[in-house]
């Protein structure tokens, strides 16, 4: 035995500190994004605001044309007469107030009233069933799914136990600790990283284990998550140090990494939730019957690199110049994460467009069934990335501001041989009680036997579920007198 030098040629994921800048840029809502180039601004002197009194167009995507001849109510906000020709007219000119007249960008009046910026409070349970109705799983494992997403905190973790679980579960599904351990590692996988955990150290492996597999430190630092962690404040460094035989460097470096993650991942959603006011960050319009998308006026970088502290480098000392350098790398990181993250929305919009070009036409009755694997697989990119590019995010339509995670919907199999999107279901219950004599109002099971008419073959209990999800009462309680 004896220690030698070896070198190998390999290929590795490395997360650079651009790239988490990236990542993190991309899944900001537009308002919290505003904040975070404030705070750029205001510690970074290279960056400075963009005075620029003209605004520069945000690039364009398109999509297939509309149905010939339809005449539907998103032509209500088609581009005003004086906006320009169909060739020249981009969404910066649109004046969605409805005036007619046309302005240079948009403004919070050009946005609609503040009672249409205003969205639904997200939960995390929200959050959670959301990814839930999109994921591959059958019926049964949905309803334990969902039953464990009603346990969990708004901290994230699942304190509950398996047996509590269980009995709210009956007497429709007896099921056992093993398989809802196997659900609860499906919501594990979910967003945000870390959600589901019954303990510290399970919330920090799950963040672990999503790390490129060469992160520095990163197997002591599962084997401190899995292990010692609870003992950390009390022996500190170098006492687990001592107890794993590791040298002092390495467990700081791991402890280091663990303090990087977040112990409470649902307060990522929890805190968000509470600021409804949203704006857009992309505008849906339709042109000459092709819809067509582009980031908001206001979405777009607004900062720019500070030119005056940038030829200051080449004329001061060498200290002053390493903290203007490293001031203006920091600067481009930014510019460069901002145009990415609006590339990359603009991608996925656009291929939202291609898919779900009837629900912008006709309404949530024409919403497809589309999963975030489907974008993924169309765009090369990973499903964790079409998460955190639509969340929090809005676009503005002829049919008013929607989330973008409007545009998804599980299916459920037709008798024509296609799939409906079961909010494409609820939207057609909605119509029929909407309809129903309010005499004799249409129970679940006449409900469910009308949508068989129609093709669409659906449970009398997945129909109860459904008008329990639009908060719409049981036949009995909406007996009225005309």
């Amino acid at each position: 035995m004896k220690t030698r030098l070896q070198t190998s040629v390999g290929q590795h994921l490395v997360m650079t500190p651009q790239l988490r800048q990236a990542i993190r840029l991309l899944q900001m809502s537009t308002t919290e994004l505003d904040v975070e180039i404030a705070e750029a601004v205001e510690t970074n002197p290279l960056l400075d605001w963009d005075d620029s009194p003209e605004p520069t167009p945000g690039s364009e995507v398109g999509s297939s044309e509309a149905p010939a001849g339809q005449d539907t109510p998103a032509d209500s906000d088609a581009p005003p007469a004086d906006a320009g020709g169909d060739d020249d007219w981009t969404p910066a000119e649109v004046d969605w107030s409805g005036s007619g007249s046309s302005s240079g960008s948009f403004d919070e009046d050009d946005l609609g009233s503040a009672a249409e910026r205003v969205a639904d409070t997200e939960t995390l349970a929200d959050h959670l069933l959301w990814q839930l109705h999109l994921s591959p799983l059958s019926s049964r494992d949905r309803n334990i799914g969902a039953a464990l997403i009603d346990a969990i905190e708004d901290d994230g973790y699942l304190r509950e136990a398996f047996s509590g679980i269980a009995e709210t579960l009956l007497p429709d599904i007896h099921a056992g600790d093993d398989e809802i351990l196997t659900v609860l590692h499906q919501i594990q996988r979910f967003d945000p990283v870390g959600v589901g955990a019954r303990t510290l150290g399970e919330c920090l492996q799950l963040q672990l284990d999503v790390l490129p597999s060469d992160t520095p430190a990163l197997a002591l630092a599962r084997r401190i998550a899995g292990g010692p962690l609870e003992r950390l404040p009390r022996s500190g460094v170098a006492g687990i140090a001592q107890e794993l035989k590791q040298p002092v460097a390495d467990v700081d470096a791991a402890v280091t990494l663990l303090r990087s993650l977040d112990p409470r991942p649902g307060t990522q959603i929890a805190a968000v939730a509470q600021d409804t006011y949203v704006v857009p960050d992309v505008v849906i319009w339709r042109q000459a019957g092709v819809w067509r998308a582009a980031l908001a006026g206001h979405a777009g970088p607004k900062v720019v690199i500070h030119r005056g502290y940038e030829s200051l480098i080449r004329r001061c000392g060498e200290a002053d110049a390493g903290y203007l350098k490293a001031h203006l790398q920091e600067a481009r990181w930014l510019l460069k994460g901002l145009e990415a993250r609006g590339e990359t929305l603009l991608r996925v919009v656009g291929s939202l467009l291609q898919h779900q070009a009837g629900f912008l036409e006709f309404g949530a009755q024409a919403l497809r069934p589309l999963t975030l694997r489907e974008i993924a697989g169309e765009l090369g990119l990973h499903e964790s990335t079409i998460s955190r590019a639509i969340a929090r995010k809005h676009v503005r339509t002829p049919r008013g501001t929607v989330p973008l995670r409007a545009f998804f919907a599980s299916g459920i199999d037709t008798d024509g041989g296609g799939e409906a999107s079961s909010t494409a279901i609820q939207s057609m219950i909605r119509k029929l009680i909407d309809d129903e004599n309010p005499r004799k109002p249409l129970s679940d099971a006449k409900l469910a036997d009308l949508l068989k008419t129609s093709g669409i073959p659906v449970a009398r209990r997945t129909v109860a579920k459904y008008r329990e999800a639009m908060n719409i009462s049981a036949s009995h309680e909406r007996v009225r007198i005309a």
